[in-house]
């Protein structure tokens, strides 16, 4: 149970870091936020992985760049597939 809380507490510092530093408008509010990390942090595991044999597991820093990465990742793909950009 803890490290459900954990994986979520990740997803939601992952998403909110990724959605302020990637341009462009993104979806929803608090829960896609936290999808979007989520999702981000399966996505960065897999590319830690295919680099590295050992995995950033838990709540700390190295699992929270991991899951950043991949949200960004996440961000980054969302926008190339629904076109959509921040227009200045």
């Amino acid at each position: 149970m803890l490290s459900v809380i954990g994986w979520i507490l990740v997803g939601v510092i992952a998403g909110a870091l990724a959605k302020a530093v990637v341009p462009g408008r993104e979806p929803g509010g608090f829960l896609a936020t936290t999808a979007i990390g989520l999702i981000g942090a399966v996505i960065g595991g897999f590319l830690w992985n295919m680099f590295d044999r050992s995995g950033a597991t838990g709540f700390n820093l190295g699992s929270i760049i991991v899951a950043f990465v991949g949200a960004v990742v996440l961000l980054f793909a969302y926008h190339a597939i629904t076109g959509s950009r921040r227009r200045a």
